[in-house]
């Protein structure tokens, strides 16, 4: 790992303004001023590797991009990995293509419920999993994590089996979990798993950033945890968190149940997702082939970023706590120690920090005093980004 390291540095990275990066573009917009560092959007300002770059630029020199099929090496490319990685093993007839996530989940609400049935989201969790739900007029059934006096969060099992009825079809887990940046344990799963099994519950388990697992944990597939699981679970992966190629738009969903994959099916077909674009095909497959190394170096650094943060935090504790993190790039700052509203307190991030960050309340009631920073970035701009934070904690501290 040393060897990696000094192979690959995070110290800076290529800048995104004027290159109509979304958390560039909206900055204004979305937060009145452009004097901000913008750490909202779930990518990453962190070069994408070059070895993906390198493979798209020899593709490039064939001069017809025209229509293609997703490759079968491709697929395999990523079977071997989710094998090889998390010990599941799926296979090439389980697998779809999608363009996005989220557009993955609103096929399975489609596929698996009607209007007026429930589909529970388990809050504070990214926003589109209820947007989704409500937008397609279905049941939105709450969830809420619990959190104790730790900032750890876990299931409230309980209040999830309360909450079912004979309406309740779908659960939209979120593994590992955004923005709470919770691995789910095992014994966890399977207490979601026996709930599931005994209500006739599919469950689409959203899985993307399941390669952003900071050692000691282990990500556990959720159609892994045996062969009911299998045969209840819709499995959305892709690349676009773990090797920042969102902008491929190229992700999957993998049903090994054949049943349920003809379910889906039916509503997938509806809206032509086609195959992609063959130059997402290459990144795609390369990824998973060539791009191990890098992400485990680049791990290791994100995981620096994050006790950069912790540590300002730390200096700062009645004010502000990062909670414990074990997946993604996401940090959940605990602020109600601020003791200010949540539109107080966004504006304390961007008039005093000059930072513009996820409002908590965004992902949920149950996000209300907190916010959601990504510290996916060189650490070069990490460290403008804990001064900036420290400066306006200073400044707090001084009144």
């Amino acid at each position: 790992m040393e060897k990696a390291l000094k192979k690959y540095s995070f110290e800076t990275a290529s800048e995104r303004e004027g290159t109509n990066a979304e958390k560039y573009v909206l900055r204004k917009q979305l937060f009145g001023t452009d004097d901000v560092l913008p750490v909202w959007v779930a990518d990453m300002d962190i070069d994408t590797p070059s070895c993906v770059l390198d493979a798209v630029k020899k593709r490039l020199q064939h001069p017809i991009i025209g229509y293609e099929e997703v490759p079968a090496s491709a697929y395999q490319a990523q079977i071997d990995w989710v094998k090889h990685e998390h010990g599941m093993e799926f296979y090439l007839d389980d697998m779809l293509y999608s363009h996005s996530v989220v557009a993955s989940m609103h096929t399975a609400i489609e596929a698996f419920t009607k209007e007026g049935d429930g589909v529970i989201v388990q809050t504070p969790v990214y926003p589109p999993f209820f947007h989704s739900v409500l937008q397609l007029n279905r049941k939105l059934i709450k969830n809420s994590l619990h959190v104790d006096k730790y900032g750890e969060y876990s299931f409230d099992i309980e209040d999830f089996k309360a909450k079912i009825d004979e309406n309740t079809k779908l659960l939209l887990l979120c593994s590992p979990h955004n923005p709470v940046g919770r691995v789910w344990k095992k014994k966890e799963l399977k207490e979601i798993l026996e709930v599931c099994i005994e209500h006739n519950i599919v469950v689409f388990a959203d899985e993307i950033h399941s390669d952003l697992v900071y050692k000691p944990f282990k990500h556990t597939v959720f159609a892994s945890l045996d062969e009911r699981a299998k045969d209840i679970t819709v499995t959305a992966l892709g690349v676009g968190k773990t090797f920042n190629m969102a902008g491929f738009a190229m992700s999957t969903v993998a049903i090994t149940n054949e049943e349920l994959r003809k379910q889906f099916k039916k509503a997938y077909d509806k809206v032509h997702f086609a195959q992609g674009c063959v130059l997402s095909h290459v990144a795609f497959e390369t990824a998973y082939r060539e791009a191990k190394e890098w992400l485990e170096a680049l791990k290791i650094h994100l995981y620096y970023n994050y006790l950069m943060l912790n540590e300002v935090a730390q200096k700062y504790s009645k004010y502000i706590k990062v909670t414990p993190i074990e997946a993604t790039y996401l940090a959940w700052l605990d602020c109600r120690g601020m003791g200010v509203k949540d539109k107080e307190l966004r504006a304390f991030f961007i008039n005093e920090a000059k930072l513009g960050l996820n409002a908590g309340i965004s992902f949920g009631r149950e996000g209300s005093g907190y916010m959601r920073l990504n510290f996916a970035v060189s650490s070069a701009k990490m460290r403008e980004i804990v001064q900036r934070l420290e400066r306006a904690l200073q400044r707090r501290e001084i009144g």
